[in-house]
Parts: structure tokens; sequence; C-alpha cells
């Protein structure tokens, strides 16, 4: 097998059994419920290559931790080859197996490369535009590309970089970047054409099932912006019928950025709903981001009474545990993604394994707080 089974992360899972629900089973696997992200902002900048995931990576799945995400364009392409290092070290020691693990990236903004090209315009039109994966007008303020045939290029190009023959999960990536510029009916006609895509290379093995990754697009308040999860649902049907592979999202979550629990921005069956309620009624996995809001969270410590209602065994030492102890015990998402390149911020991380997550009527408590 070169790709995450039942069998293997359900195997994964219980070399950790002293943790109390860490572990989900979705979509016939078993997710830890915490996963390591590998986003940083600003890429160009050169001190984002000065440091590497591979140590964090390798903590991470020592701590239990079995998803992995990144995205083409993180570092260009620098965090998918750190990440596929630190896989071919652990796998080759014997330490894990690739089938434990839940790989995902993601496609649609240009990656470019490392070190970064003197003009990226040229690199562009070089690499992609003479290339044949897209015209001039397909590309979106020089750095978004959602066409089949450079989307099909990035997830090669992953596979390679991660040194892995199959993902797991394979995100459109921020698709909402093509909305105003396409008009709602040309958007979900395209959509419909990178979902056919999407399921020829689930044919082909190289992925395993597919998704979407946005920012506001579920949760908008600007109608022209928003992204209607029924009908990329009902794209997904229309190219690979009830079968397809479609299966899980990917958007911003963290106790600043309630919204995908508590706005009613979707609609299914012409009932309005929060998108992760959606979800939930169309057979999706939702996966959150930015668990941490890139450290945001922090500049004023949490309430005592927040801590009380996520944590009432004082078993957590600090706030950024109690961010993940929240983002964690959220009712209907399967795994959280956090940040970080320092193993012993990892291990402190995963300190939330230890305590059970809330209980969703005392969850619930949190927003009135």
């Amino acid at each position: 097998m070169s790709h995450a089974t039942l069998e293997d992360t359900y195997n994964f899972a219980k070399k950790f059994s002293q943790y109390k629900d860490f572990y989900i089973k979705h979509n016939n696997l078993i997710f830890s419920k915490l996963g390591l992200g590998t986003f940083v902002k600003e890429p160009y900048k050169e001190e984002n290559y000065v440091f590497h995931y591979i140590e964090a990576v390798k903590e991470a799945i020592r701590q239990g931790i079995n998803v992995i995400d990144t995205a083409s364009n993180y570092r260009y392409g620098q965090s998918e080859k750190e990440i596929g290092e630190a896989l071919a070290e652990l796998i080759a020691e014997g330490e894990v197996k690739r089938e434990e693990l839940i790989i995902a990236s993601k496609g649609g903004f240009i990656e470019l490369e490392y070190p970064f090209p003197e003009n990226p315009y040229t690199w562009i039109a070089e690499n992609i535009i003479e290339a044949g994966l897209a015209t001039k007008d397909d590309i979106e303020l020089d750095q978004h590309c959602i066409t089949p045939d450079y989307l099909e290029a990035s997830c090669r190009k992953s596979l390679k970089n991660l040194g892995v023959d199959s993902l797991d999960i394979y995100y459109l990536h921020n698709p909402e970047m093509q909305l105003l510029r396409l008009g709602h009916k040309a958007f979900y006609k395209q959509i419909e054409k990178v979902f056919e895509r999407f399921e020829k290379l689930a044919d082909l093995g190289l992925i395993q099932s597919y998704g979407v990754a946005v920012w506001n697009g579920f949760t908008s308040e600007n109608s022209s912006e928003l992204i209607s999860l029924e009908k990329l649902v009902e794209c997904a049907i229309k190219v690979g019928g009830m079968g397809h592979r479609f299966k899980y999202i990917q958007l911003p979550f963290n106790m600043g950025k309630t919204t995908a629990y508590t706005a009613e921005t979707q609609k299914v069956d012409g009932v309005a709903c929060s998108v992760i309620n959606a979800a939930h009624n169309l057979g999706i996995g939702v996966i959150s981001s930015s668990s941490l809001l890139q450290m945001n969270l922090f500049k004023k410590s949490f309430s005592a009474e927040t801590g009380v209602v996520l944590d009432n065994s004082m078993t957590l030492k600090n706030d950024i545990q109690l961010a993940l102890q929240f983002v964690r015990s959220t009712p209907g998402i399967v795994t959280s993604l956090f940040g970080s390149k320092v193993p012993v911020n990892i291990r402190e991380n995963c300190e939330i394994s230890k305590v059970r997550a809330v209980p969703r009527t005392k969850y619930d408590l949190l927003y009135r707080l």
C-alpha cells in the first residue's frame, strides 16, 4: 500500500492507547485530533529558509500525530521536501509506516521555486504558459491558477517533493480567489472541470480523496465571495457519481474566528446552517486550520472561566494548550491543524492528549462567556 489504511492508522493510534479520545474514525481512517500544518507567512522572506520542519515532523509523529498537512507553495516547495526527508528517515528506521499516516497537500497557488527566481513573471511564462498548463488569463493576480492541467502538474510535483506515491487528501487551494473574476456560474463550471480531473487522479491512485481549502470562502458575509458547499457536492456528483472522492474541506477555526461553527452562511436543501453543519449533512469531513491564529490569540491571557470550562482538571499549563483544547473539542471537526517547527513546543501541545475533549453541552458555554 502507498496510502493510509484503516488497519494501519488504527494500529498507529493503539501505540498511544493512554491518550484520551485523541483519535477519531472518519472516512474509514483513524485521524489524530491534532494535525501538523506547515504554513509560514510571507514565504519569499529569506529567514523562512534558515529553518526546517524535519525534526518537527519527526517529533509530531513520535507524539502521536498522524495527520501532516502542507501545500505546493509553502516556502516554494521546501516544506513538502522537508516532510519527505523526515518521512523517509522515519520509515527507513522502522519508526512508522507510510500507511499509518494521513498526508495532505494543496494545489492552486503558483509555487515558483527556491531560491526565488530573479524574475517571477519570466518563470511563470516559461514554466506554466509556454508549457501549455494555462493561459495568462487563467492566472489571477500573478499567483493563482486552477486549470486542470496546472493542478495535475502541481499534484505530481507535490508527490515528487514528498517522496510518496499517493496523497490521502489533495485540496483545491483557496479557489475563492477566482470567484470574483469568473462570477458564480463560470466558477462552478470550472470547479466541475477541476473535480473531473481530480477523479481521474484518484482513478490513477495518485490521490485517495480530494477537498477544498479556503480562508473565508465558506463563511464570507459577502455573497459575491461566498462558495456554496452544497453546489460543490453537486459538482462532485455530476462528474464522479455518488461514489465521488470529494471528501473534505479545510477552513480556519480558532477562538478568535468561530464563524464556521456559529454563523449560518450555508444552505442545505434550502435550510440555513453553519458550514460545519452543512458539511455534516452532506457527508464531508471538516479539517480546521489556523488553530492558533498565527499566535495572534495570545495578546492577553484567557479568562479563568474559559480555562475552567476547557480543563477543569487543571492539567493544561498555558493558553496555547487551552486554544488547542478548544479546537480539538469542537463538534463536527475531524482534525485541527497547528504549526510549529520546534520539537519541544510540539511535545507541550500534545499534552492535551492527557485530558478528554470538552463535552458538547459544556463546550457551548464558551460562547456565552
